[in-house]
């Protein structure tokens, strides 16, 4: 079930540092929170649904690694 959490319980629903979701809600690309006076707040709907979006099955093989691998071989 949804709920609202402040940013230190945010960070570790996440397993990120603090100061890590404190960054990334300054310079953007973090979950989307709400502002209610000077408390920063996030429901954990939007916390699971930013999570899950950044979900990986393999990492990219940039073109440098490619011909580095084949001079390799």
């Amino acid at each position: 079930m949804p709920r609202n959490i402040r940013v230190k319980e945010a960070a570790f629903h996440l397993g990120l540092s603090k100061s890590t979701l404190d960054k990334l809600r300054h310079f953007g690309g973090g979950p989307r929170y709400y502002k209610l006076g000077r408390a920063v707040i996030y429901d954990t709907a939007d916390l699971d649904a930013w999570k899950a979006e950044r979900a990986r099955t393999e990492t990219w093989v940039g073109a440098n690694d490619n011909a580095r691998a084949a001079r390799a071989a």
